[in-house]
């Protein structure tokens, strides 16, 4: 068997994933529970299908945490605050050169849709942040990685991450997950350390939709 042929276990992660976040992009909120609340439903989904459905990925994690955490942590700080100085260039370069682009980053604030700061916080913190890199990088990524080879599995997943955000409609929205899926997928790639990207991307969320943001 070729070693590049698809398999219906390659495929059902990203198929999952397409069809839990791309109707939500489109439609944002359903019944009495808005954005926020479906962002987290659906990410704690895909967390119980990582962890139940790969074995050697919890002793994956186990061992992540057993040794370098504050190397980790440090790590992961200061990705964050990378990341955050490539978006703020990028804010600045693409209102210069992109006559769409004001409008598009304005949109990318309304998911907000005058939820609490506090709620927010939270769920970015506690499972939205961690979710995305547990399912993303963590287990689809490693395993496209181990199936295609790493870089491969590495621009495979950063592609499906990016393209996920289509039902927003919002080209700077997906500009902005390709770059974010580039980011934290390299710093698997060289790490293999879902804790790092944890606090990475705890702190970009936290630093970019509420303590620092970049609608102005």
């Amino acid at each position: 068997m070729s070693r590049t042929r698809l398999t219906l276990a390659d495929i059902l992660p990203g198929f999952v994933a397409a069809h839990l976040f791309i109707p939500l992009f489109i439609v944002r909120s359903l019944g009495p529970l808005d954005f926020w609340w479906w962002m987290s439903l659906n990410t704690a989904a895909l967390i119980i299908y990582s962890l139940t459905s790969d074995r050697e990925y919890r002793r994956l994690l186990t061992r992540d945490l057993s040794g370098g955490l504050l190397r980790k942590l440090l790590l992961g700080v200061l990705s964050a605050c990378a990341l955050y100085g490539v978006f703020m260039a990028g804010n600045a370069l693409s209102r210069l050169i992109l006559p769409f682009a004001g409008e598009g980053i304005r949109q990318v604030y309304g998911f907000k849709q005058g939820a609490s700061l506090t709620r927010m916080a939270l769920l970015m913190t506690f499972l939205i942040g961690p979710g995305e890199e547990l399912f993303w990088r963590g287990f689809l990524q490693r395993r496209w990685q181990r199936r295609f080879g790493d870089i491969p599995g590495y621009l495979m997943a950063a592609l499906l991450y990016a393209l996920v955000h289509l039902g927003t409609g919002n080209v700077m929205l997906v500009l902005a997950a390709a770059t974010c899926g580039l980011f934290w997928g390299w710093l698997y790639l060289r790490f293999r350390s879902v804790i790092i990207l944890v606090v990475s991307h705890v702190l970009w969320d936290l630093a970019i939709f509420l303590f620092a943001p970049l609608a102005g």
